[in-house]
């Protein structure tokens, strides 16, 4: 993995559900899914669907480094335009449960060190050429490729990609060298879009939704309906641009204007503004997460005294109220919430400022002075990093603060900040332990390695029995309850605004606007 590969906006991550789960012959799913509580302020479904518009979305940090790279996204604005685009052989619905896409069937052998992939029939890339095993084999070889690997290699290090096995036109053998039992939801990941073999970025190509039309990284991008997409009756709309502003009170005038038709990740204080305005809001209690990230190989923070008494000062319900009117979900130091196996018999974590001045004392760090590096890359935590600075005092900690913008924070010294953010998705326990948790992690900022967690993490790899793995799983998030360096403080929930006219945006659990799923909505 080069620098320039890890230097990903973690809001590019999206990953599949529950650990554990199979897809059996015939497309049968068998995977328990977690729940949540979903809240929506409108109602977008109003009549039967109609076609032709132009979509115009309004979101912020976008770079000039912004890709059109189905497997190496660089911004979150890069994950709402690859969605249009391309398609994974799986993917997630909206409620963060694993269902099939470009796959008819995924089959695992007893031991999963053997996945099948059936490829649905009909389905062709934008330029009329079908779908083959030669291009699920092209595109998982590029990622795998180690003079450039994709940000997806990390996490199939166990596969034998250069025996990946072509059975007929339309299924795939891909072999591993040792157990892999979450194959099925990481292929959700939106690092496995397939491509064409020949793919050339230059005139990207997919089997999604909208064609291709222009791209200005940092700027704009345009899309065309693809009339010939395998999902019937799909798109409705005829063209989609997706514009970056320089911030939500851009997004905000622009809706208000009617300049754009939808606008992402907003803060409490705008469901006002837009309601006031005749605009609508939809609010989804995701799985989204903006973690602060304490390294955990350099000092204060190598002390687990030192990151434990960082978690005591927080007042998590505070936190939530103050930034985002009470939306969201108190959190728990612990990733993964909408997993399955999320271990909700952990006590909740709550402030405790004796408890994290003896910590200190103990630790020799009575005065602790920290610098906590801030960047606005998503909703609230500028707002967050002020508040903690604020509670931290209680406890006679100093937090000093140091703003820097999206593209640094993301830049060469990103996996190098000794006390940071950083911004992730819901995924399942082992993806995100897999993507940010190990050695080897392409993003493992906090450098977390605990040599019991390691081991119990590759145990779980190989573990098929859901239960045995569950059981896994829950020790793990015992160690890292104990021992992590993330304090996470809440889920951040998504706010949402979008036209009168807009229909079907709805609440999802995984990103903004319905999953980025453009190809639903429509006009009225």
């Amino acid at each position: 993995m080069t620098n320039d590969d890890r230097t990903m906006s973690r809001r590019d991550l999206l990953r599949a559900g529950g650990a554990g789960a199979i897809l059996l012959g015939g497309g049968t799913l068998l995977a328990a899914c977690g729940s949540s509580t979903v809240t929506t302020t409108s109602t977008s479904s109003i009549g039967k669907p109609k076609y032709g518009g132009r979509l115009h979305v309004a979101m912020t940090d976008g770079t000039s480094s912004d890709t059109l790279d189905a497997q190496a996204l660089v911004t979150y604005v890069d994950q709402a335009r690859i969605i249009q685009l391309y398609n994974s052989l799986t993917e997630l619905d909206l409620d963060a449960t694993v269902k099939l896409s470009l796959a008819e069937e995924v089959t695992p052998n007893a031991t999963a060190t053997e996945w099948t992939v059936r490829l649905r029939s009909g389905v062709t890339f934008h330029d009329g050429k079908p779908l083959t095993a030669d291009d699920v084999i092209f595109s998982f070889q590029r990622i795998m490729n180690p003079k450039s690997p994709k940000p997806g290699a990390a996490q199939l290090s166990s596969l034998d990609y250069k025996n990946l096995k072509k059975l007929d036109e339309r299924t795939v053998s891909f072999p591993f060298v040792s157990p892999f039992s979450p194959f099925v939801q990481l292929i959700a990941d939106y690092y496995y879009f397939v491509v064409p073999v020949g793919y050339n970025l230059q005139h990207p190509v997919g089997t999604g939704p909208f064609k291709f039309e222009s791209f200005t990284p940092g700027q704009q991008s345009t899309f065309v309906r693809n009339e010939n997409y395998w999902e019937a009756g799909l798109p409705y709309l005829d063209e989609v641009v997706i514009s970056d502003f320089a911030d939500e009170t851009g997004q905000i005038n622009a809706l208000i204007s009617g300049e754009v038709d939808a606008v992402d990740s907003l803060s409490a204080p705008s469901i006002v503004t837009l309601r006031s305005q005749g605009q609508k809001v939809v609010i989804s209690d995701a799985g989204y997460y903006t973690p602060f990230t304490m390294r955990y190989d350099l000092a204060p923070f190598s002390d687990v005294r030192v990151r434990q008494a960082l978690r005591y000062v927080v007042d998590r319900e505070a936190m939530i109220k103050l930034i985002f009117g009470g939306y969201g979900v108190i959190g728990n130091d612990l990733f993964s919430l909408y997993d399955p196996d999320y271990d909700h018999a952990i006590p909740q974590r709550v402030q405790d400022l004796d408890k994290a001045r003896s910590l200190l004392k103990a630790a020799g760090h009575s005065d602790l002075h920290v610098e906590l590096v801030s960047s606005p890359i998503g909703p609230g935590v500028t707002d967050a990093a002020q508040i903690f600075a604020q509670q931290a005092r209680g406890a006679g900690i100093t937090v000093g603060i140091q703003s820097v913008t999206p593209t640094d924070m993301f830049g060469p010294s990103y996996l190098k900040w000794a006390f940071a953010f950083d911004t992730w998705p819901p995924l399942p326990f082992l993806v995100n332990a897999g993507e940010g948790q190990v050695p080897g992690a392409p993003y493992n900022e906090s450098h977390f390695n605990s040599p019991r967690f390691n081991q119990l993490y590759t145990q779980a790899l190989a573990t098929i029995d859901p239960a045995k793995q569950r059981e896994l799983i829950h020790e793990m998030q015992v160690i890292y309850w104990n021992e992590g360096a993330y304090i996470i403080p809440y889920f951040t929930p998504f706010i949402d605004g979008h036209s009168s006219k807009l229909q079907g945006v709805v609440p999802g659990k995984e990103l903004p606007l319905s999953n980025f799923g453009f190809k639903d909505f429509w006009f009225t």
